[in-house]
This record gives structure tokens, C-alpha cells and sequence, in this order.
């Protein structure tokens, strides 16, 4: 059987760009800049992230590469909007990038550096920065069941629509075992005594002078 081998900077192997992701939104229908940029704040931006100015630029490299075209729309009242709309060039580069391998992402996380020191370091600022990250994933998995409730409510997607709910199963499932781990961090930690690794500047002093 053939097997694909994975490497983060094998010729070939498929990095997402951030053009790349605009593209496989617009699949869904077409949208302005700003429709775009909250679609990023509420749904790829899970697993692609991109604040709006950078969306915007690439959108305008996007319609020099002519993957994308943009219809000015008149609107009373209200300033004109630009809606945006995949080309059928836009649709090829699409599926060029999507035919190529995935790369599994590499983790860079500097609390789990400082677990790997934990004998060396203070455990209270450390307990303080996992009680934040155990937030942090509550609140993320407390957004995806919104999502999957408002978007899916009986748990099943039409074919067009497989991908997204495979992505909110595979979001939730992380941000609970991330937040499960987080719980079992610090319930260990509490069991270690507070302790202080740098010695207090009068406990040195005496001892200098005795």
C-alpha cells in the first residue's frame, strides 16, 4: 500500500495558506470582505487564524491572480459593497492545493516547555496559566456545541456539508481532552508544595555574612 510521508517541509507536502482558506470559503457562497472576516472570527478561524486587514490584502492578490472577481453592489442608504466570488480559476487552484498531502502540525507550546522544567520552576504562576488555559477551552468547546446545535441541531449535515460538521466533531473532541488535561495539571500540581526557587535576598545576606 502506498503510504504518504509526512514531513513539514517535504516538496509537495500541502502548507495552507491563508489565500488558500478564503478560497475554500467562498465555496460556500459569496461574500464581502467584511462577511469574510467574520466567517474567519466564527468558523475557519478555529483552525486557521487571520486578523482582518490580513484578509483584506489577500483578497486583492487573490483577484490579481484572477482566483477571485469582485461585484460592487449598489446599496441605498449605505456605502457600496464589493462581493467577492470564486473564479473558475479560483476553483482549479482550489483543488490543486486540496489534491496535495496534509502536513500534521508541529506544536510550539511554551507551557508545556515549563512542565518539562517543573522542578525548576515556581508552580503557583504556573497553576495561574493553566486555570487561563482551562477557560480558554471551556469557552471554545462552549462555542462549538453553539454552532453544532444552530448549524446541525438533529447531528447530521448534507453532503455539501459533511466537511464542516467533521471539523466541529474533531473541534470539540480537542477542546474537551485539552480541557480534561488541564484539569488533571493542575489537580497534580496541587499535590506538590508551593515552593520558591529563588532564595530571598536577606536569607543570602546572612548567609554572606556568616
Amino acid at each position: 500500500m502506498h503510504k504518504v510521508k509526512y514531513a513539514h517541509m517535504n516538496r509537495g507536502v500541502c502548507e495552507v495558506a491563508l489565500g488558500d482558506a478564503i478560497l475554500a470559503c467562498l465555496t460556500e457562497r459569496p461574500m464581502t470582505g467584511y462577511e469574510l472576516a467574520k466567517t474567519f472570527d466564527a468558523s475557519i478561524g478555529f483552525f486557521w487564524k487571520a486578523d482582518h486587514q490580513q484578509i483584506y490584502r489577500e483578497l486583492s492578490r487573490l483577484r490579481d491572480r484572477g482566483h477571485i472577481r469582485g461585484r460592487e453592489v449598489v446599496q441605498s442608504g449605505k456605502p457600496n459593497k464589493l462581493v467577492y466570488t470564486l473564479t473558475s480559476e479560483g476553483r482549479a487552484a482550489l483543488k490543486h492545493w486540496a489534491a496535495r498531502p496534509s502536513s500534521p502540525p508541529s506544536i510550539k507550546d511554551d507551557l508545556l516547555v515549563r512542565l518539562y522544567a517543573l522542578d525548576c520552576i515556581d508552580i503557583e504562576p504556573l497553576r495561574a496559566d493553566l486555570m487561563a488555559r482551562l477557560e480558554h477551552h471551556r469557552d471554545r468547546f462552549g462555542r462549538y456545541e453553539r454552532i453544532l446545535k444552530k448549524r446541525f441541531p438533529d447531528g447530521t449535515a448534507a453532503p455539501a456539508d459533511a466537511g464542516k460538521l467533521l471539523a466541529l466533531h474533531i473541534g470539540l473532541r480537542h477542546e474537551r481532552v485539552v480541557a480534561e488535561w488541564c484539569e488533571e495539571a493542575l489537580d497534580r500540581l496541587s499535590s506538590i508544595s508551593t515552593r520558591t526557587n529563588v532564595q530571598p535576598l536577606e536569607d543570602s545576606q546572612r548567609e554572606n555574612k556568616g
